[in-house]
């Protein structure tokens, strides 16, 4: 890139007309009465050259446009885009050489005679200077017959600070002449929200950082979620910069993200593509969709988030030269308070508790006696000060390890060890408790494997997307016999085994395995073997199962228990029932009808002793119904 430029300094010749500066360095260099700094002779030689980098359009799967990067002579220190502009800044050449990047850009894209957009870097301090509104762009443009509304300006945001007011006229003066607007590396620098809040562009680049890795980054993947959002309320289209591998297009892609750039798709190059590649296309006119990085695991930084400023209760402190009387006649006025704080210049002395206290000044001519003493003589223990960005987990451990009484009495909440509230251990349990609620809807929390809500929001994906899958209800058949044989702790054991062996099964690009709880999976297949895939994985289970039982129950075939009726019983040894559905486009409305017809094939799958497969061939009820 070679857009984003600081302010400009003095420079270093006199500001001669442009056309006799460039005559003053030719002649200058043909007379040889003085030595030229390299970034004089590039530009008294014009010697730059550009690359081209395509944008492609991930819904059409045809490049939109080309990005015109620049590059300095070869074999040289200034061939470098960074160092180039940085020498040019030192030098006090910067709006020169940015110009001439410009110029040969253009000229490039004319000579090749490519379709569609040219995106062309400007940096903001250009954008602003008289001499690029002066006409000398347009002319520019006029001689190589390229229409301005094929050229996007695209800003670089490498600096915190702009003056937003000239930029916004400036914009508004080339919208007039038919440019469009284009802001890069959104999320980099600390102005591109304001920016495109300021100047609503046609089109926004989305940092490359937030692009590679996004198939394995949930952080990265809701940061993505986020942009596209607001950029289809407010009609600006997304541009995924950096796209290197296959499993970002396809996550870039599934996005629903406008456009996608990077080295997968094509690298720049001075003599840039017409088409995608067979590999770029195939995927954009894949049907399948990608498998989504799993953001359901309680460790994961999305779910750590709860810290114990979320426990805080403020209560007004009292100085600890507070009369005991008044401290009587606070806690009579307000039947709920349990404790009041003690805080000196803000830092935190003491816990006042109502039931220690009441207790003490029930007793017959104690507040006669002590009214009038200051309530720090109450205090006996120091408080627990617990900061407010310390994570609940922590906290939890932390009181576990401290004295019992901290539990009962609470603890003081601080910002930089100044007093801010309390919390009461009660109210730590009650967000552990919700947490842990909340944490099983999305992860299992024996398999860490996807949970209720993300099984349904990915069948919603697949729905929307009306991509064929196969959606597969797995359960162990007799396990309740074998937890009671073996303990609970083997049961867990064989549950861990299940989801394992599921997972292996699996293609972990198309194929998605989730656990509803207990000894039941979900598998949502995009996979084309995936029968084969299912049958592979009941030959693995009975054998990793066999392992769990004991030489005389698989001598025998299984085992006798005691039910709770007090007969006893012959039990089959565990196995692994699989009931399948193809669910095609536009077959069922939502995850409930999907859910339910699988829950019907699983109940045919475990009427077959042993492991077991069952594929529903039948036509659903419901598309049975629409079909007469």
């Amino acid at each position: 890139m070679f857009a984003v430029l600081p302010p400009v300094q003095q420079h270093a010749f006199p500001r001669a007309p442009r056309a006799q500066f460039m005559a003053d360095l030719l002649l200058a260099q043909d007379n040889k009465e003085q030595a030229m700094s390299p970034l004089e002779e590039i530009l008294a030689r014009r010697n730059l050259s550009a690359l081209l980098q395509p944008i492609i359009d991930l819904k059409r799967g045809e490049f939109l446009g080309y990005e015109g990067l620049i590059r300095g002579p070869a074999n040289s220190a200034l061939h470098s885009p960074a160092n180039l502009f940085s020498a040019a800044e030192r030098e006090g050449l910067a709006l020169e050489i940015e110009m001439l990047a410009r110029q040969t850009v253009l000229e490039s894209f004319a000579q090749q005679d490519l379709p569609g957009l040219l995106f062309l870097n400007v940096s903001p301090q250009t954008l602003t200077q008289p001499s690029f509104r002066n006409g000398q762009t347009l002319a520019f443009l006029e001689k190589l017959d390229i229409d301005p509304s094929r050229v996007v300006i695209e800003i670089t945001e490498n600096q915190p600070t702009f003056d937003f007011d000239a930029m916004r006229s400036a914009l508004l003066h080339y919208r007039g002449m038919g440019f469009k607007i284009a802001i890069d590396d959104l999320g980099e620098g600390f102005s591109s929200l304001r920016l495109w809040s300021e100047l609503r562009p046609e089109y926004i680049k989305i940092d490359m950082h937030f692009v590679q890795g996004v198939d394995r980054d949930p952080i990265k993947l809701q940061f993505l979620k986020s942009i596209q959002s607001i950029a289809e309320s407010c009609g600006t289209k997304v541009i995924a910069e950096g796209v290197e591998t296959e499993a970002e297009l396809k996550v870039v892609k599934d996005l629903d993200i406008a456009l996608g750039q990077g080295y997968f798709i094509s690298r720049p190059s001075p003599t840039p593509p017409l088409h995608a590649s067979t590999e770029t296309s195939r995927i954009i006119n894949a049907s399948s969709i990608s498998i989504f990085p799993d953001s359901s695991c309680p460790s994961c930084p999305q779910h750590a988030q709860s810290t114990a400023h979320k426990l805080l209760s403020y209560i007004e402190p009292v100085q600890p030269d507070m009369l005991i009387d008044q401290i009587i006649d606070r806690f009579n006025a307000d039947p709920s308070l349990r404790a009041i704080p003690v805080v000196h210049n803000g830092q935190p002395t003491g816990l006042i508790q109502r039931y220690q206290f009441i207790d003490r000044f029930a007793k017959p001519f104690q507040r006669e006696l002590h009214g009038r003493k200051p309530c720090k003589e109450l205090i006996q223990n120091a408080p627990l000060l617990v900061e407010k960005n310390m994570p609940i987990q922590e906290l939890s451990h932390f009181l576990a390890e401290s004295d019992d009484r901290h539990f009962a009495d609470g603890f003081i909440i601080t910002e930089s060890g100044r007093y801010i509230g309390v919390a009461s251990g009660q109210s730590l349990l009650r967000e552990l408790t919700q947490m842990q609620l909340e944490a099983a809807r999305y992860a299992n929390p024996l398999t860490l494997l996807p949970g209720n809500v993300p099984i349904n929001e990915h069948i919603g994906r697949l729905l929307q997307a009306e991509t064929p899958f196969v959606a597969c209800y797995c359960d162990l058949d007799h396990f309740k016999p074998f937890n009671d044989t073996y303990s609970y702790r083997k049961g867990d054991e064989m549950i861990q085994l299940t989801g394992r062996v599921l997972s292996w099964a699996c293609d972990p690009k198309l194929d998605f395995i989730g656990h509803i709880g207990g000894d039941d999976f979900i598998l949502l297949m995009q996979s084309r073997d995936w029968q084969t895939r299912c049958e592979q994985a009941l030959r693995s289970f009975e054998q990793a199962a066999s392992l769990m039982f004991r030489e005389d129950h698989l001598a025998a075939g299984g085992y006798t228990s005691e039910g709770r009726d007090g007969t006893v019983k012959f039990h089959p040894l565990s196995s692994l029932s699989i009931g399948a559905i193809k669910v095609e486009a536009g077959q069922f409305p939502s995850h409930h009808e999907v859910s339910a017809a699988m829950t019907d094939a699983k109940k045919m799958a475990k009427k077959t002793q042993g492991n077991s497969l069952f594929v529903e061939l039948r036509t659903p009820p419901t598309q049975a119904k629409e079909m007469t």
